[in-house]
């Protein structure tokens, strides 16, 4: 039995590492040549693996996109979540995550994978599930504890998630081919202020 035990175990790391292998080997791939471009096989040599052993991970390449933005999203949450928690006060928390945000929006592959391409490849329901789960689920939760502490005046705190998170995700979608990105962000973190200042209480 615990001969059993061990081999179970180490079936498990084997299966654990190809998986890791697909999801690294595919962000690469689809960050540098998109997801059109992009084929199994490819990412099967990348990955160092057999194209047998991508169909036993993922279905099909949709698949295996879909696994690659939700590790994005997942890892844009945990640096939003982290540089928000240096912040002492919530107000203060919410413009770090948003600077945070932005800083994910801005990095190549989660600007071409998760910004650009996930809305066309997974459909919008997909991509908002996604999106709703990780990044904009910290937003929100932000903004609710706004709103318990009497500090936020906002009916539909989901309603006003939804538009900031579109805001900082347009700003970053523009600074690539911006004549100055730096005075287009800080204009555009700006707009965002303005537009949370309105609702604020205290």
């Amino acid at each position: 039995m615990q001969e059993a035990g061990r081999e179970r175990t180490r079936r498990e790391e084997y299966t654990e590492a190809t998986r890791h292998a697909l999801l690294s080997a595919g962000r690469d791939i689809f960050a540098s040549e998109g997801y059109q471009a992009a084929g199994i096989e490819a990412i099967s040599r990348a990955a160092r693996v057999t194209r047998g052993a991508f169909y036993h991970h993922f279905e099909d390449k949709k698949a295996l996109f879909d696994a690659v933005v939700v590790a994005l999203q997942i890892e844009a949450a945990a640096k939003i979540e982290a540089r928000a928690k240096t912040q002492r006060k919530v107000w203060d928390r919410l413009t770090e995550g948003i600077e945070a945000y932005l800083d994910a929006c801005l990095e190549p592959a989660y600007a071409r994978i998760v910004i650009q391409e996930a809305p066309a490849v997974l459909g919008n329901a997909r991509y908002r599930e996604i999106e709703e789960a990780y990044p904009m689920a910290l937003l929100t939760a932000t903004l609710n504890a706004l709103k318990r502490q009497g500090e936020l005046d906002f009916e539909d705190i989901e309603l006003l998630s939804r538009m900031i998170d579109a805001m900082i995700c347009e700003v970053a979608m523009l600074l690539p081919a911006a004549e100055n990105p730096k005075r287009l962000r800080a204009r555009g973190q700006k707009i965002i202020g303005s537009l949370l200042g309105a609702f604020r209480t205290a």
